[in-house]
């Protein structure tokens, strides 16, 4: 396991004995308590199996052998643009030319961008400009086309579905790859059985305001998080749009029905990422490799924050459908909508459990006392991966003051984030085709 698995392994499992010990001794041991409370409570409790084996996770590596048949792949790198920052969007395609290990073409694809102050076309000269050239200087084969404006799907598969390429790899438009992404994403497909790769995302512009800081201390424990965890397994539920890479096959197959697909008769463009995901699962392992690192621009607006969350509920609420439905009942994939159900239940029920037990209402001031000590340690436990994540602009400093500021992650998560979820799951048929970018949202700063 090592040093790293022991940092997230112990102190789990320390806190694990210490919630139960004190469960036991508020319910279980108290005369006239509810011995109901201390299942509920390990329950939701244990319904972060994936602390202890995110810390598991190592990044894919490659024989000699092997290294030289993923050298052999075919690679195509596709980017749909919509209403996309010029200086983001150049930083984007820079950081394309940039990578160590050389893709065969690139292809971008405007989904009918519009500058919404004159209302005409947003048409990008000088970047496209730019990437025609360097493409052609290296050797990339290179497309730029301008679509009438259906979707992001509609973007991708415009030219994915006669690609001869062997993998794909799905790049946001407002995102920059650290130089070796490419050459790392692809070592996991020396395994045959790894049909999609995810990258390792973590924000740009954390330190544009605390809205951004904020977003790292919830982001971070994600990717490098439940993701990792659901790397160990082999299967990765959903990719991040932003950077991932897929078995062309997987992709070329799909052609055709993926930009179709429906819910309740509306067309669903969103959630593209883990529609592609859930195809490559189907048919083999999907994986997350750290190394492959992309850095991504974040809202930096509450307003464009909360649509942008909103989006990604919603379409996540339609995603748990199709698990329940298309995974077979053995796979982590159909589990997992049930255990996020049952922790939303759970959280629902405990505070009317107290309310309603005579006994429990006594002890109500222990058990919120109890539950604001126990919140705080998980959500420690949670932020403990921040580290895992190594920056050269962030300094040891940095990630320590971000780290200590973790109960205001959670306390997010309590106030806005699970009410606002309530209402995705509510209004989950409620689904647009870009969602937040009716105009240019983020603006890249100048460093980026």
């Amino acid at each position: 396991m090592g040093a790293r698995g022991a940092l997230g392994v112990l102190p789990f499992a320390a806190t694990v004995g210490w919630a139960a010990w004190h469960l036991l001794q508020l319910t279980v041991w108290r005369d006239h308590a509810d011995p109901g409370m201390s299942v509920v409570w390990l329950v939701s409790f244990c319904l972060l199996w994936w602390l202890p084996v995110c810390w598991l996770e190592r990044p894919a590596t490659v024989t000699e052998a092997e290294q030289r048949s993923v050298d052999a792949l075919r690679v195509t790198i596709q980017i749909p643009v919509y209403n996309e920052d010029p200086e983001a969007l150049h930083a984007c395609l820079r950081s394309v030319f940039a990578q160590s290990r050389r893709v065969q073409r690139v292809r971008v694809v405007d989904d009918g961008s519009v500058d919404t102050a004159t209302g005409e076309p947003l048409l990008y000269d000088a970047e496209r400009a730019y990437f025609l050239r360097e493409a052609d200087s290296l050797g990339i084969e290179a497309t730029w086309d301008r679509t009438p404006n259906r979707g992001k799907r509609w973007a991708q598969m415009h030219v994915l579905a006669e690609d001869d390429a062997d993998v794909f790899v799905t790049l946001d438009s407002d995102s920059v790859m650290d130089e070796h992404a490419v050459a790392e994403g692809l070592k996991p497909f020396a395994d045959p059985r790894v049909k999609s790769v995810a990258g390792l995302v973590v924000p740009l512009n954390v330190r544009t305001n605390a809205l951004t800081r904020l977003t790292t201390l919830l982001y971070v424990p994600f990717t490098r998080g439940l993701r990792s965890a659901q790397s160990v397994l082999g299967s990765v539920l959903i990719n991040s749009g932003t950077l991932a890479l897929y078995r062309a096959d997987v992709v070329r197959g799909h052609a055709g029905v993926y930009e179709r697909e429906t819910f309740r008769g509306v067309p669903m463009q969103m959630n593209d990422d883990s529609m592609l995901t859930m195809y490559a699962r189907l048919e083999g392992r999907t994986v997350h490799q750290p190394s492959a690192v992309c850095f991504t621009l974040v809202p930096d607006r509450p307003l464009h924050y909360l649509r942008q969350q909103l989006r990604w509920m919603r379409g996540t609420t339609v995603r748990h459908l199709w698990w329940l439905r298309h995974m077979p009942l053995r796979s982590l994939a159909f589990w997992m909508p049930v255990v996020e159900y049952a922790h939303l239940v759970l959280a629902l029920l405990v505070p009317v459990a107290v309310l309603a037990t005579p006994e429990l209402r006594e002890q109500a001031g222990s058990l919120l006392q109890y539950t604001l000590v126990l919140a705080c340690a998980m959500n420690y436990l949670i932020s403990l991966r921040l580290f895992a994540v190594r920056r050269t602009d962030e300094t040891l400093r940095h990630q320590v003051m971000m780290f200590l500021l973790s109960p205001l992650a959670g306390l997010w998560r309590l106030l806005v984030l699970r009410p606002l979820y309530l209402y995705a799951v509510a209004t989950c048929w409620q689904i647009g085709s870009w969602g937040t970018r009716a105009r240019v949202e983020v603006r890249a700063s100048p460093a980026a």
